[in-house]
C-alpha cells in the first residue's frame, strides 16, 4: 500500500491521536467551565487568515494533528462557556460530540436505506418520539436535515404541493401564491418564498403586538386583501419563537384561522419548539398539535451538535409528493412512499447520521435532560429580566417568553438619537474584551443588545458582571 495512504488509515495511530484529543478536549472543559478562558478569543478577520494560511503553509504536509486540534480549540468561539450568550446554538453535551465522531468515521450516507440501515432507523425513532410529544397524530412523520432554513423550505414546498391542485412538480406554479406571517418570523421564510418564485409579494408580513406575537386578528383583513390584489394565499407560518426577542406566536388561534380558510399551518419551532420537554413552559405551544407541518433544531436548544433538524408532517404522504421524480439508480419503485428510502423526501442525498447524536442524548438521559435544561435556561431569562429592571440605567424591550432577553443601556441624559450607535459601540467593546459575548437585534428600528441564555453552567453572578462591564465601558 502506498505510504501516505496507508499512515492516513492506520488504526494505532488514530487511537493514540484520539486518545490525546479527548483528553485536550476534557481539558478544555475544564477550563471554560472555570472562567479560565474568553468566551470569545477575538482577532480581526484579516489576522485570522494570515494566521492559518501560514500555518497550512509552514506544515508541508507534515503537521502534528494534536496541535492543530489544540490552535482550533484556542482560536474559536467558547459556546461551553457561562459567559457565551450570543448566537441561537447551545453547548452540546460532550456524549452527542462523541457520537458525532461516530457518525463522521462512519460516514454512511442515508438517500436510500442499504446505505444508512442503522441511521435511518434511528432518525425515525427520534422523530416519532418527538411527533408524540407534541401531541401531532400517531401517523406522523418526517426528515431530519441540515438546519431550519432547509426544513422551513421543505415544509412550504410541501404545503405548495397539496394546496395547489394542479402537479406543480411537472408544470410549475400557474398563479400567484403567497403565505402569511409574523413581521417578527426569520428571514429564512422570506427567502423560502422567493427561492420558490413567489416574488416580494409571496410574504405577506402581519403586523405584531406589543409582546411581539403575531396579531391574529388582522389574519382575515390580510388574507382578504391578498385575495383582492389577485394573490392566492396557502399558508400561515406561526413563530416558535420569533428569533429577535423570542415570543411566541399564538399558535391555537392560528389553527383555527387555517382551519376555516382551509390553509395549511406550520409552525416554525426551530428554537422554541424544545420546550415541548419542558414541564413548565411546555404551555407556550399549546396548539401545535394541529400544524401541517413543523420545524425543530436540536442544536438550539437541546443540547445536541449543529447541524440537527426536524421536520415533522402530520400527514406523511404530503412530503412524498413534494418531490414525486424517479432516480433507477437509487430505487425501483417511484410510487411507493418507502418511509426507509429518505431522498423521496428531503433535497439531501448524501444525508448525515445527525439522528444518532440526538438518539444517544436520549438513550442515555431520556427526555429529564432536556426538561431541566430547557426549564433551566428559561428561568435565567426571567431572572435577567429583574436584574435589568432594577437598574435604572437599562431598559428592558419586553419581558421574556424563553431563553432569550433583549435589552439596552439608555441613561436619561443621553441624546435619542444616539442610542443605536451606543449599543453597537458597547457590543463592540465587549466582543473585543472577550469576557462575554452577545449579540444586538433590530426591534421597532431601534438596536438593542441581545442575549440568548443557552449555557447551563451560566449564573445570576455572571449576568451580573455582563451588566456591570457594560457599565464600566459605557462610563
Amino acid at each position: 500500500m502506498p505510504q501516505h495512504i496507508e499512515k492516513a488509515f492506520d488504526s494505532q495511530s488514530f487511537r493514540s491521536l484520539g486518545h490525546k484529543v479527548v483528553d485536550q478536549l476534557a481539558d478544555y472543559l475544564q477550563a471554560v467551565y472555570a472562567r479560565q478562558l474568553p468566551a470569545i478569543p477575538w482577532t480581526p478577520p484579516e489576522a485570522g487568515f494570515d494566521f492559518w494560511n501560514h500555518q497550512l503553509q509552514s506544515s508541508d504536509g507534515q503537521g502534528d494533528t494534536s496541535q492543530l486540534m489544540q490552535a482550533v480549540v484556542d482560536a474559536s468561539v467558547h459556546l461551553h462557556h457561562p459567559c457565551y450568550m450570543g448566537h441561537q446554538i447551545n453547548p452540546p453535551a460532550p456524549q452527542a460530540a462523541l457520537a458525532g465522531l461516530v457518525v463522521d468515521l462512519l460516514n454512511n450516507g442515508m438517500g436510500v436505506y442499504e446505505m444508512g440501515m442503522a441511521g435511518t432507523a434511528i432518525e425515525r425513532a427520534v422523530l416519532k418520539m418527538v411527533a408524540r410529544q407534541m401531541r401531532l397524530p400517531e401517523s406522523s412523520d418526517g426528515i431530519m436535515t441540515s438546519g431550519g432554513t432547509l426544513a422551513n423550505l421543505t415544509a412550504l414546498l410541501a404545503a405548495r404541493s397539496r394546496q395547489v391542485q394542479h402537479a406543480v412538480w411537472e408544470e410549475g406554479t400557474k398563479e400567484p401564491l403567497a403565505l402569511l406571517v409574523s413581521e417578527e418570523a426569520h428571514y429564512c421564510v422570506d427567502r423560502a418564498a422567493r427561492i420558490m418564485g413567489w416574488g416580494q409579494g409571496g410574504v405577506i408580513k402581519v403586523p405584531v403586538d406589543d409582546q411581539y406575537r403575531l396579531r391574529t386578528d388582522l389574519l382575515e383583513t390580510y388574507y382578504q386583501k391578498a385575495n383582492e390584489e389577485g394573490r392566492r394565499v396557502i399558508a400561515v407560518v406561526g413563530c416558535a419563537c420569533s428569533t429577535s426577542t423570542g415570543a411566541f406566536d399564538n399558535l391555537e388561534a392560528i389553527a383555527e384561522f387555517c382551519k376555516k380558510r382551509q390553509l395549511w399551518f406550520h409552525v416554525d419551532g426551530a428554537h422554541g419548539a424544545a420546550l415541548v420537554f419542558s414541564e413548565k413552559y411546555g404551555h407556550l405551544l399549546k396548539g401545535i398539535e394541529w400544524a401541517d407541518s413543523v420545524v425543530m433544531d436540536f442544536h438550539k436548544m437541546l443540547l445536541t451538535p449543529a447541524i440537527a433538524t426536524a421536520l415533522l408532517f402530520s400527514q406523511p404522504s404530503d412530503a412524498y409528493q413534494t418531490f414525486h421524480q424517479r432516480a433507477q439508480y437509487l430505487w425501483a419503485e417511484a410510487e411507493n412512499p418507502e418511509w426507509y428510502n429518505l431522498a423521496k423526501r428531503t433535497f439531501e442525498c448524501t444525508k448525515s447520521m445527525m439522528s444518532l447524536k440526538v438518539y444517544t442524548l436520549l438513550y442515555a438521559h431520556g427526555t429529564s435532560l432536556w426538561n431541566e435544561y430547557t426549564t433551566q435556561v428559561c428561568d435565567l431569562a426571567v431572572q435577567m429580566a429583574q436584574l435589568i429592571r432594577h437598574r435604572p440605567l437599562f431598559e428592558l424591550a419586553v419581558a421574556p417568553a424563553c431563553n432569550i432577553v433583549c435589552f439596552r443601556y439608555c441613561p436619561a441624559h443621553y441624546p435619542q438619537d444616539q442610542l443605536d450607535k451606543l449599543q453597537l459601540s458597547l457590543r463592540q467593546q465587549l466582543v473585543e474584551n472577550g469576557q462575554f459575548y452577545l449579540v444586538q437585534t433590530l426591534l421597532r428600528g431601534n438596536i438593542w443588545l441581545r442575549v440568548t441564555l443557552a449555557n447551563p453552567f451560566t449564573n445570576l453572578a455572571d449576568l451580573e458582571a455582563l451588566l456591570n462591564k457594560i457599565e464600566e465601558f459605557a462610563a
